[in-house]
């Protein structure tokens, strides 16, 4: 950082976050979270009597699906891998409640808001939504969203062609010359 300041001609450029894949991919990322977190908020509010006091754990998750796509949208680095954990653990949850709820038309049990077919028709949804937010999670993470080159400024550097150097010269396999 304190070479940043003595050096005020110095840009930092993301070369990866202008192709047309990885935003498209940022997108879509984005997109299902918010579409995860509907489908959540259904489920939330058309089962609240049946949760089981899960209420709250369903409330935070949401708060994070919507703070994720929040750092998603400012292309923060660490939200990729993240998004992709709690979307294995959401998957998980919805494998295992989402039978359960076919389950609720026997005498004993409290009926929701909305019907319990529709609910659990509702979680197992969530099912290939969190199949895809994981595929895109992790096809963004390779995609190198953090990847930083500083350069002066008014110099015009193409990324993707020979003009650009690595800083310490080409990597080479085998041990360093001594």
């Amino acid at each position: 950082m304190a070479e940043r300041e003595r050096e005020p001609n110095v840009v930092v450029d993301y070369p990866n976050r202008d192709k047309p894949v990885v935003k498209a991919t940022k997108g879509v990322v984005i997109l299902l979270l918010l579409i995860s977190t509907g489908v959540m908020l259904l489920i939330t509010i058309g089962g609240w009597s049946a949760l089981e006091g899960m209420q709250p754990v369903q409330i935070a998750y949401m708060a994070v699906y919507l703070i994720l796509a929040y750092y998603a949208a400012r292309w923060n680095r660490g939200v990729l891998p993240v998004t992709a954990a709690l979307a294995i653990i959401l998957l998980i949850f919805a494998i295992v409640a989402g039978p359960q709820w076919f389950n609720r038309d026997k005498t004993g049990f409290t009926q929701p808001l909305l019907d319990a077919n529709l609910v659990g028709l509702l979680v197992l949804l969530l099912i290939p939504v969190q199949v895809l937010l994981i595929a895109f999670a992790m096809r963004g993470f390779q995609q190198d969203w953090h990847v930083e080159v500083e350069r002066r400024e008014g110099d015009d550097y193409d990324f993707d062609g020979d003009d650009y150097e690595e800083p310490y010269g080409p990597p080479t396999s085998g041990p360093l010359p001594a």
